[in-house]
Order: C-alpha cells, then sequence, then structure tokens
C-alpha cells in the first residue's frame, strides 16, 4: 500500500475513531463514548478496524515517534549524541539525552500520557473485539478480520508497555479498560510481571496474525505475523537482560534469562525460516523507503515503520536529526541538530569497505547555493557529523516547508531479527537451527561489505558476543536502538567510559600510548562543491577535500601550514576537540557539567527516568518515584 494512501487512512479513521471513543488527553481522564455505544462500533468491522487504526496514532506526533521517542530518548550512548546547553535544563528535550531530565520535566509527562493514551485505547480493543458476536459467529470473512485487529491490538499494547517499561522500569500496568476498574489510581507494578503478560499477549497475537504475504495491503505500516514475532523477541531480550532495579539499586538481571534468550530464538528462527522477510541488498534504500511512497524496500526488510509520510504534524524525522541543509533554494533549513560521537566514524571499517558509513554518517552541510563543504557547528568538524539516514532530499517536499514534514520511524528490520537470532543462538549455545549464528552475522556483514573480505570473527562465546555488540553498533547507528542493548547488557557505562577514553585519545592526536587516532589530521582543507544529491557514497566522495577522498584525507596528518588556493576552508577536524597542558585534558566536550558527552550520567542511578511530578500527583502519590531521584 502506498504511504500517501495509508496516511489518508489514519486521517479518515481518526474522525471515525473520535465519534466512536472520546481520546483522552489524560490517561486517568477517560470518559466513555458519546455517540456509537462500544459494542456497536465493534459489531461492525469498518469501525473496528478505524478503532484499530486509531491505535497506531498514538505511535506518532511529537510525544510518540514523531520526535521524543525516535530523536531524544534514545540518545546517550557510544553512536550519537545531542549537545546540551551551558545553562543546563531539566526540562529540556536535550536533558533526557545527557541523563539529566527532571520530575518537573513536561516532556516527560506528554511521553508518558500518549503511552497511556494508547494503551487505553488497545485495553478496549482487547476487550471488545473477542467478546463480539462477529469475532465469535460471524461470517469466515468477518472471523478473519476481527482477529487480525485483535492481534494488532494486543501487539500495540504490547510496544507501548516496552516503551514505558525500558524507560521508567516499574510502570503502572492495567490490561482493562479504565470504565472496568475501580480505581484509575495505579501504583508502581513489577516489571517482570508486565513484561510475562505482554510476552504472553504477543505470543497469542501471534498465533492471530498472517504472514505478510496474506495481507499485503498492510505493508510494513501495519503489523503482520513476522511483526509480532520480532517484536515478541526483541521484549524477550529486554526480559531476559540486565535493568536498574529499586530494590537493589544495581542493574541487575534474573537468574532465569536463558528461559528468554529461548524465546527470541524460537521466534527469530521462526521468521529466518519463512522466507517471507529479507536483506534489502542494498543499505541506502532501506532508509529511502522510509521518505517516499515509492518502495525500495522489495526484499521486506522493513518490517514495521510508524507511518508519518506526508504529515508535517506527525514527524521531526529529518528536521531535527538528519543531513544538515542550511536555507537551500530546493529544501530550506533542517537537520543538524544531533551529532555523531567523533570517534564514531573510525568504529567502521578503516578501508572504507564497509557501505554503512556513508550512509549513517553525513560529514558535510548543503548551503544557500546548493553546495556542500565539511559541516562544522561544533568544536570540531569531526564532533559536527549528523545522522545521514534521514535527509530531507529524500522527500518530496521543498524549500516552502522549512519545519516538518514527514518521514517514518523504522521499528524493526530483518538484519536485528538475524542478530537477534545470533546473540540468543550463542547464548544458549545452541547451534542446531537451520542456520548457524556466524551465518547469520556474516549475512548482515556481506550485505554491508559487499565483494569486499567481511571481518574474522572469533567463534568462542565471550568474543562472539563482542563481535555482536559491535556489529549492532554498526548496523542499527542513530536508530534508537544502541542504548538499550548497552543497558540490557549492562554495557552502558563500559562503553561510556571507553567513548571518553576515545575521545581524549583523538583530542591528543599523538602516538601516546597506542593511540588508535594518532594519525588523525588536525585541519582539513576543504572547498565547497556543488551537492547533486546522489547516493551517499558519491555525495561523500564528491566533497572537495584536500588529499582526495574522506577515507583518505580523515585518515593521515597533513602537512601544510595554510589553506592552498584551492581550498581555501581550513576546518579543525581534530585540533579543537581538546587540548593538554601537563598531562590535563582541556576538553568542553567530556569535561564541562552542563555541555559535556552525557554529562549527567551516573552508573546505577539514571539508566531509569523520573516519574513526572504530574504523573505522580494524578496518581495521588501511589507511584513511588525512582530512587535515582527522590530527592
Amino acid at each position: 500500500m502506498k504511504k500517501k494512501n495509508y496516511r489518508l487512512l489514519l486521517i479518515v479513521s481518526a474522525v471515525v475513531t473520535f465519534l466512536a471513543l472520546s481520546s483522552c488527553n489524560k490517561y486517568l481522564d477517560y470518559k466513555s463514548p458519546s455517540v456509537l455505544s462500544l459494542q456497536e462500533t465493534f459489531e461492525d468491522v469498518t469501525y473496528t478496524n478505524s478503532q484499530v487504526v486509531g491505535i497506531y496514532t498514538e505511535l506518532t506526533g511529537a510525544s510518540g515517534y514523531g520526535r521524543q521517542l525516535s530523536i531524544y530518548f534514545p540518545l546517550g550512548s557510544d553512536d550519537f549524541t545531542y549537545k546540551s546547553s551551558s545553562s543546563f535544563d531539566p526540562t529540556a528535550s536535550y536533558a533526557i539525552a545527557n541523563f539529566g531530565a527532571g520530575k518537573e520535566s513536561t516532556v516527560l509527562y506528554n511521553v508518558m500520557v500518549q503511552l497511556y493514551n494508547g494503551i487505553e485505547r488497545a485495553n478496549i480493543a482487547c476487550k471488545y473485539i473477542p467478546a463480539s458476536k462477529l469475532y465469535n459467529n460471524g461470517t469466515d470473512a468477518q472471523k478473519k478480520a476481527l482477529a487480525i485487529y485483535y492481534g494488532e491490538a494486543l501487539t500495540l499494547r504490547a510496544q507501548f508497555y516496552y516503551e514505558l517499561i525500558r524507560n521508567w522500569g516499574d510502570v503502572p500496568a492495567s490490561f482493562i479498560p479504565a470504565a472496568d476498574r475501580a480505581s484509575n489510581f495505579s501504583g508502581n507494578v513489577d516489571r517482570d510481571s508486565t513484561y510475562d503478560r505482554i510476552l504472553s499477549d504477543l505470543k497469542q497475537a501471534e498465533d492471530l496474525m498472517p504472514w505478510r504475504d496474506a495481507i499485503p495491503t498492510y505493508g510494513d505500516f501495519r503489523i503482520t505475523k513476522g511483526t509480532v514475532k520480532g517484536l515478541r523477541a526483541r521484549i524477550a531480550l529486554a526480559r531476559g537482560g540486565y535493568s536498574l532495579r529499586n530494590d537493589s539499586r544495581i542493574m541487575e538481571r534474573k537468574s532465569d534469562y536463558l528461559k528468554y534468550y529461548r524465546i527470541a530464538f524460537n521466534e527469530c528462527l521462526d521468521i529466518i525460516k519463512s522466507n517471507k522477510h529479507g536483506l534489502n541488498p542494498v543499505y541506502e534504500n532501506i532508509f529511502k523507503s522510509l521518505h517516499t511512497s515509492s518502495r525500495y524496500d522489495d526484499t521486506y526488510e522493513l518490517m514495521f515503520e510508524v507511518a508519518m509520510y506526508g504529515q508535517v504534524n506527525d514527524s521531526n524525522i529529518g528536521s531535527l536529526n538528519g543531513l544538515n541543509f542550511v536555507n537551500t533554494p530546493s529544501w530550506g533549513t533542517d537537520g543538524g541538530d544531533l551529532t555523531a560521537v567523533p570517534t564514531y566514524f573510525y568504529e567502521f571499517d578503516t578501508l572504507g569497505n564497509d557501505s554503512r558509513r556513508e550512509v549513517t554518517l553525513s560529514y558535510f552541510k548543503v548551503q544557500t547555493d546548493a553546495t556542500k563543504t565539511l559541516n562544522q557547528k561544533l568544536l570540531t568538524s569531526a564532533a559536527s557529523m549528523n545522522i545521514g539516514k534521514f535527509r530531507k532530499s529524500w522527500t518530496g517536499f521543498n524549500a516552502s516547508i522549512t519545519s516538518t514534514y514527514g518521514i517514518n520511524w523504522p521499528i524493526l528490520r530483518y538484519s536485528d531479527v538475524l542478530l537477534m537470532y545470533a546473540e540468543a543462538a550463542n547464548e544458549l549455545q545452541d547451534f542446531t537451527g537451520s542456520v548457524s549464528p556466524l551465518a547469520a552475522l556474516q549475512k548482515v556483514q556481506q550485505r554491508a561489505y559487499g565483494s569486499n573480505p567481511i571481518p574474522s570473527t572469533p567463534t568462542d562465546h565471550d568474543g562472539f558476543f563482542n563481535a555482536i555488540v559491535k556489529e549492532r553498533l554498526l548496523e542499527f547507528g542513530g536508530e534508537g536502538i544502541r542504548k538499550y542493548d548497552l543497558i540490557r547488557w549492562n554495557l552502558l557505562a563500559t562503553k561510556i567510559a571507553e567513548t571518553k577514553k576515545k575521545i581524549a585519545q583523538f583530542a591528543i592526536g599523538s602516538p601516546t600510548d597506542g593511540n588508535p587516532y594518532s594519525n588523525c589530521p588536525d585541519y582539513v582543507y576543504a572547498a565547497a562543491t556543488a551537492f547533486n544529491n546522489g547516493t551517499c557514497k558519491i555525495e561523500s566522495d564528491s566533497l572537495k577535500l584536500n588529499g582526495g577522498i574522506p577515507n583518505s584525507v580523515f585518515f593521515k596528518k597533513s602537512t601544510l601550514s595554510s589553506a592552498p588556493a584551492a581550498y581555501p576552508s581550513r576546518i579543525p577536524w581534530r585540533k579543537d576537540a581538546g587540548t593538554y597542558t601537563g598531562g590535563v585534558l582541556a576538553s568542553p566536550y567530556l569535561t564541562d557539567a552542563n555541555s559535556g558527552y552525557v554529562s549527567r550520567y551516573i552508573q546505577n542511578a539514571k539508566e531509569l527516568l523520573p516519574y513526572p511530578n504530574n504523573f505522580i500527583n494524578e496518581n495521588r502519590g501511589g507511584v513511588i518515584q525512582n530512587f535515582a531521584y527522590q530527592q
């Protein structure tokens, strides 16, 4: 189905949903429908579909995956970051990315409200669909349709709860509509019990849902069996992983964690064996498909995406976190706010054989005269690289739209299924699947490296696990996955410390203590050249840099003392990342308490967000604040 048509369906369905169900502004303020009774609504296939589509709409917008859940919430690891202000504001979005969000944050409150709105809509559907006469005694076509809608509602509810748990922990949880509860004031609920409930719901949902080719109109904008199985695997790994506990006040995982790795193993193996999804042969085309009604994903690697294409109020993706456009004649001004950790570039293959680097990282900005030049927004150009997976120039919009426009957000890709399978198989030491864990990992690598040799991978448990950790860093950069991976592996503190050490070594830029960045240039000499909106590789390699293409220039020191005439711009690549005086690093990027890299992170404290004051007040004190924020 074309994205334009699907988004139109969302708009039309929202009108029907409004007539059938009053959308609550607050989770605790639910009001009963005023036009159609719920029984009447769910005795009609068309109206039921509208109700389910109404649940999907709670994924979109500024408080959903259109902004907060895609752009700010996932930041704070070793791929991308967002520089905060020198006068730190705990209510700002950047505070979330730097582990400094405060209890007074309305941003946090609005996100929680929207997630619970989605749960309430799903709770209503999950009650009334299986109770309807059509579900039990309708025609075969009616029963089939309602079974699918029920599966969608169960899955969407699980996704909303998953977001709440991984960000806040032991959140209030209810699986019945607000109108049926004796009290709408709820306390904390143990996350493990909520996880187990939604894993059970997802098992039921996958039995209700057909594979994607049985419902081709669903595309990757609505849930199919593959989606359910993939999300169940992801949630199972979170349930079996580490999380910050309020009782012990440390990161820990339960002793039965292998049970959940087994769930992930089985679900991913089912998807692999189904042959319903595959890897897109061109990595760049995965992300181009998110920007337009045209599809560049015939292998169906995109298994589930939040549909926002063409809706200017739904999505800030690309307008905040993409390629930097500076008042260009064709595309206006957008992107460039989120930046890569400056050493992320060097995590990729040093020979430039990994095709993901030029897609994931954009080194340049597009200027007023439609030329491009090396980007420098922060201290150095290396610290100013943006996410390249989202580009306004891939959309159908032009300079007349200067703020927001719709780009879809990828929730689940097939490469994630392969890597989750490899991880689970390694943890279980189960090599009985039709695909070995090494083969699953190498499928992802082979797509990235093309005809070039792929890296060698250790096959012992720890060596293979470390290879998975590295591969997921390279495969999913900027897609909102990395921080939550590191949390469930209990590696967030470790990787933040490693990243700070790497940035310090990068700032030194001299061969000290085996410094891997000793050959990086202090400055890069550049000139503007035309931006033609070509492939990521072509646009990166056609930058006009003294010394050749980025893969050459960024790996060797320059002997120049001044800018040559043909390359008049002298741009700091590494030089201003920091200075050493008497062996002490002076680097605001690392050390500034307000604006430095993940400046407010505290191990075993800030892995969870604070409950907003408004949320606690509306629950009349029933919710206990996460311990790191109780003062």
